[in-house]
């Protein structure tokens, strides 16, 4: 009797044990799997990374574990498989199965360290920013240690130490930061408004194999924040100063370190604007002076942004539509001298406004349901500098004006109006008129300055609950021959679960790279909880992918995709 009291006993704790676990235990899946075509209109498939025509099937895929235990711990671990190979256009650094990241935390009201691979921001990220984002195969989380103590709910100080991930490896060069905030808003009770003040500090460290370098190892940069508000008004402003490096000069093969070509690097970055019910305005100011900042110095600029220690997103408005993505903006915040291409930059200068405003029901331009205004502008310039065109064995130089505007780079302008009319019918109107300077963005010699208008209409009916019909037509005219695009979309939510959708896009004009080609795409979802699938078939143009205001470089592929994403 009693061993089977003992057996009883033992059985019921396992199930308890076991529930225990799975309660702390939670785990995400993401699969991205793509049967690559040959196709006679994008060209027969090839990998020109890992020069292969044979493995036409790709995938990349995530697991991640979570597991909290004894309160105050969180273990992470997340498993990464690129089999065969990785997608097209990811770093060639992605190319096995195994343990990407890892990490243990410990976290109290006070004190939250973690040891392993962590991501953290300073400010706004001008300074260090680590982020995880598959889509753009971006991963450069810091394999080291870090720790936050805020010792009042006004003071918070965090210090860090760690390689930037490099595919399954680490970086050379090793990073150091520190960071403080003050938020006097606690500290002296104000009422109606909020001021915090930031201050921090990173260092790259890199030993390198050159004989009597003119540059110190270690590269120090420090941030100083303030943020403010008042009632409807706010404001933040961050300047960031970085201590003379080498500037590294971007070759076809190996990058290269001129001597005695020696710079500093600084940011400044100013946001304010006003917001109330129906009614917002937003403006920023960015300058930015050689503040490429990467932990190994050789990776500067490379495609697949590895390595890289800080955040210079593109200030630009982000589009949702197919043909107002084709020339997009990318931040220019290194120092490049292109004899080939007679291009000569050292960063950027400019900004951007953003403009909503609701007008109201039961007016004349309301109507029923009011109508949605928002207008945006953006322009961006390089710095103003006097510079020494001369090779790199006589060295080159550069003195910049600081607020000085030399040749413009880039600039949009453009107005949506949304507009509800009834209860199963709304409209969107889209106008975008841009500016892009392609010998400069992309250093390409005597390159035609593209000045595009672009138009596009959306229209959606519901015809019950969780079911919807929505329709849009794009239209982009250019000054240049090269470019004369129609696209559309046509999508259709049966329900809840499930969402089809086709579009294409087709270029009249002359480009050698994309005329007389439907970039067509077709597929569908089914979604129910925390589990979508979704399936496409389709060409993707070659160009830039951006997310975020972040960019990297993709060629022309036709294929079969699938993506899973699961979390329980």
């Amino acid at each position: 009797m009693r061993r089977h009291l003992i057996v009883l006993f033992l059985l019921v704790f396992n199930v308890n044990a076991s529930a225990q676990l799975l309660d702390n235990l939670s785990f995400g899946l993401e699969s991205n799997a793509i049967w690559y075509n040959d196709d006679k209109k994008t060209g027969s498939f090839y990998d020109d990374v890992n020069k292969d025509d044979d493995e036409h099937f790709r995938s990349n895929n995530y697991l991640k574990l979570d597991y909290s235990f004894f309160k105050n711990f969180k273990a992470t671990v997340q498993f990464e498989s690129y089999e065969p190979l990785a997608l097209l256009n990811y770093s060639p650094n992605y190319n096995e199965t195994n343990i990407a990241t890892y990490s243990l935390n410990y976290k109290t009201d006070k004190l939250d360290v973690t040891a392993g691979y962590l991501y953290e921001q300073f400010g706004s990220g001008l300074i260090l920013r680590s982020w995880e984002d598959r889509q753009l195969g971006i991963n450069n989380a810091l394999r080291g240690g870090k720790a936050t103590y805020t010792p009042t709910d006004f003071l918070s100080f965090t210090a860090l130490y760690g390689r930037h991930r490099v595919g399954f490896k680490t970086s050379e060069g090793e990073i150091f930061g520190f960071n403080s905030d003050i938020d006097l808003t606690s500290l002296f009770k104000f009422e109606n408004s909020t001021l915090s003040l930031g201050v921090s500090y990173v260092g790259r460290k890199e030993n390198l194999n050159i004989e009597d370098p003119v540059f110190d190892y270690l590269t120090n940069a420090f941030s100083n924040r303030l943020d403010f508000s008042y009632k409807n008004f706010y404001s933040s402003a961050e300047y960031v100063h970085k201590s003379e490096d080498a500037v590294v000069q971007i070759l076809n093969v190996n990058n290269i370190f001129p001597d005695d070509f020696v710079k500093p690097g600084s940011a400044l970055l100013f946001n304010t604007g006003y917001s109330k019910k129906g009614l917002g305005i937003d403006l920023t100011f960015r300058r930015m002076e050689n503040m490429g900042f990467y932990s190994d110095r050789e990776k500067t600029g490379n495609i697949y942004n590895e390595n890289i220690v800080n955040y210079t997103p593109a200030l630009t408005k982000q589009h949702d539509y197919i043909l107002t993505n084709i020339f997009v903006y990318q931040s220019q915040p290194l120092v490049s001298f292109n004899y080939e291409s007679n291009v000569f930059k050292v960063g950027e200068i400019g900004g951007q406004f953003d403009l909503f405003y609701k007008i109201k029901k039961d007016t004349p331009l309301g109507g029923k349901y009011g109508t949605k205004i928002a207008f945006n502008a953006s322009y961006w310039a390089g710095l103003k500098a006097d510079i020494t065109q001369a090779g790199f064995e006589t060295n080159p130089d550069y003195e910049t004006e600081f607020l000085g505007f030399g040749a413009k780079y880039f600039s949009d302008f453009s107005l949506e109006v949304r507009k509800k009319w009834s209860s199963k019918w709304s409209t969107i109107f889209y106008y975008l008129n841009q500016y892009y300077n392609k010998e400069q963005i992309e250093a390409k010699y005597n390159a035609e300055t593209l000045k595009n208008n672009i138009g596009v209409i959306e229209s959606t009916f519901k015809f019950a609950k969780n079911k919807s019909l929505r329709l849009e037509a794009q239209k982009l005219w250019s000054n240049s021959e090269d470019h004369d695009w129609i696209g559309g979309t046509l999508e259709f939510n049966l329900s809840s679960k499930f969402s089809f959708y086709v579009n294409d896009s087709y270029n009249s004009g002359i480009d050698h790279d994309t005329s007389k080609i439907h970039y067509y795409n077709f597929g569908g979802s089914f979604t129910k909880g925390a589990t979508r699938l979704g399936i496409n078939y389709g060409r993707q143009r070659g160009g830039l992918l951006c997310v975020g205001g972040v960019c990297r470089i993709v060629s022309p592929s036709t294929g079969l995709s699938v993506n899973l994403t699961m979390s329980f």
